[in-house]
């Protein structure tokens, strides 16, 4: 066996280097809270960042010390989460802010860092074999669940096993883990520093406890207010700081997340000072900037695309497909309808994860839409037999988008119906429009890893291409991964749009905000400003009583 030391493929398209004589820095978390060592190169890292940051900041910004104690108060416009692993299915629109709240109680065996190195978590050394199909794992000692329980190999094992693809198969030893595939998974480090697969301990009640820094304390539900009882109050759920967490006792002692604010208020509230973090829809991104509002955005982690679906017959028709495709104009989507706040894309993988999908580039041409269109026949998209389009993603914006779709198929001589959605107060003629079988698909897929192949074989899966996902597995050069995207374009089931980056909002009481670039969140390592009258650490790390049902991640 021998160690793996090299940096991973996927982390150098992601991070770029560092470049100290120009100034170039990438905010590095502190190590208050930490014990890993660093290397002589990592030093060399640091000291220009802090050269740069001493050098650039205003004094009293020079001056600022962190600072334990505070409550991080986040809103969110989904209206419930999941925290439980087993439960987020691959590419789904929520898996995002599942993810940001599950890192916040749960761990994974090891963690990717800003220069794209990975860094001991749980486990503290790993190593394969010459064909990297067989990994072990050398677990942390000492490492405590929320309740105070110690982690065993056996947890890991039992948290891992149902997340794992079946043809990989997990085992325990006293103090490691092992992984066997049939095949080579040179990804595996990729796949395990990212996406669902945390460690937990699932306990008899349905309960998942943690090792990670808060435990989730209070869960509440939506319910009608008190004094209106026709207005419902926003879901709240609230971490506290475990004293338990291996990696030490963060700095902020709760945070405190409402669920199912809209767009607009949840602007408001961080104007106000109701809210240190809010997410921003795209469309508000420029309106938000304009105001001085203090705005961080992600990688383009989430891609808008269409699907074709062979429920109406005439979606089937390749040549009514490829027509469709040429007919999208993707730059101005991206540029007027999202107003610069996403990039076209005619791949399945952003160019940061897969570091080639600017060769795919854009095949608009009208003119060539139009040929196709000459050869079909008049009744296959045309007024007797449009092709209808549902959105599958709620909001104004993916409504908007569809609509736009449509404008595009028109200029080919195509017609496209977008499905209006189904309400109570639509009429019996609208709900039968709706009801008919549609053609055509707008859906979202959220990047769930930080793996090339593993995101193909995803959508291998979720969108029955011809090679299946397993004939994804032994994929890892560059050149095999853009071969097998090209094949699974031309097949023509899916035709990207545009991704679209994360964007929230930060309040300035926000320190040390330093997320990774594709879009998980290190809430662990914040710390916040405090007002003059604002409570004590003591005060804020008091538990309060709840009749509120408890949710996974919770602490018994």
């Amino acid at each position: 066996m021998r160690s793996t030391n090299s940096l991973s493929l996927a982390a150098t398209r992601i991070l770029p280097a560092y470049d100290c004589s120009r100034g170039t820095t990438s905010v590095v978390p502190l190590a208050a809270r930490r014990s890993w060592a660093l290397s002589p190169a990592a030093l060399v890292v640091m000291t220009c960042v802090l050269a740069v940051i001493t050098l650039g900041a205003p004094p009293a910004q020079a001056t600022k010390r962190p600072s334990y104690g505070g409550t991080l108060r986040v809103v969110l416009r989904a209206s419930s989460v999941s925290l439980d692993p087993r439960e987020w299915k691959p590419g789904s629109s929520s898996s995002a802010q599942n993810e940001q709240l599950a890192v916040l109680i749960y761990d994974r065996l090891l963690a990717l860092d800003d220069y794209g190195r990975f860094q001991p978590a749980l486990a503290t050394e790993w190593s394969h074999d010459a064909g990297m199909r067989n990994w072990q794992f050398k677990l942390r000692p000492g490492v405590k669940f929320s309740d105070g329980s110690p982690l065993t190999a056996t947890d890991v094992v039992a948290a891992l096993q149902p997340l794992l693809p079946p043809s990989l198969q997990i085992s325990a030893t006293e103090n490691a883990i092992a992984i066997h595939s049939s095949r080579p998974v040179p990804d595996l480090l990729e796949q395990f520093s990212s996406g669902r697969y945390f460690v937990y301990r699932a306990l008899p009640d349905g309960l998942l406890l943690g090792t990670g820094p808060f435990y989730l304390g209070e869960n509440s539900p939506p319910e009608p207010s008190e004094t209106n009882p026709s207005v419902v109050k926003p879901a709240h759920i609230k971490f506290r700081a475990s004293e338990e967490a291996w990696s030490g006792r963060p700095f902020l002692d709760a945070i405190e997340v409402t669920l199912g604010e809209p767009p607009l208020r949840l602007l408001y509230d961080l104007q106000i000072g109701k809210a240190d973090l809010a997410e921003i829809a795209p469309d508000l991104v420029r309106k938000a900037r304009q105001e001085n509002v203090r705005i961080w955005s992600s990688a383009p982690n989430t891609l808008l695309a269409l699907r074709f679906d062979d429920a109406q017959p005439a979606a089937a028709d390749q040549r009514l497909r490829q027509a469709l495709a040429f007919s999208l104009d993707r730059d101005t989507m991206a540029n007027v309808l999202l107003q610069r706040q996403a990039l076209p894309t005619a791949g399945l993988l952003p160019q940061w994860l897969s570091g080639y999908a600017f060769l795919f580039g854009s095949p608009m041409s009208l003119e060539r839409a139009k040929e196709i269109r000459a050869s079909l026949p008049g009744n296959v998209a045309g007024a007797s037999e449009p092709l209808r389009l549902h959105v599958d993603s709620s909001g104004d914006l993916m409504k908007l988008l569809g609509e736009r779709v449509a404008v595009n198929a028109r200029q080919a001589n195509l017609s496209v119906q977008v499905l209006p959605p189904h309400e109570a107060g639509n009429s019996s003629a609208l709900r039968s429009v709706k009801s008919a079988p549609a053609g055509l698909h707008l859906f979202a897929w959220h990047y769930d890893t930080i793996s090339p192949r593993a995101e193909l074989e995803a959508l291998a899966r979720q969108f029955a291409f011809q090679e299946s996902g397993e004939g994804t597995q032994g994929v890892s050069d560059p050149e095999q991964l853009f071969a097998l995207e090209r094949r699974f374009l031309d097949e023509r089931r899916i035709l990207p749009l545009v991704v679209l980056p994360e964007y929230l909002a930060v309040a300035g009481n926000v320190r040390n905000w330093s997320p990774a670039r594709w879009g998980e969140w290190r809430l662990a390592d914040v710390w916040l400003d405090q007002a003059p009258n604002a409570p004590t650490a003591d005060e804020n790390r008091t538990p309060k009583s709840s009749s509120s049902p408890r949710m996974n991640g919770g602490r018994p």
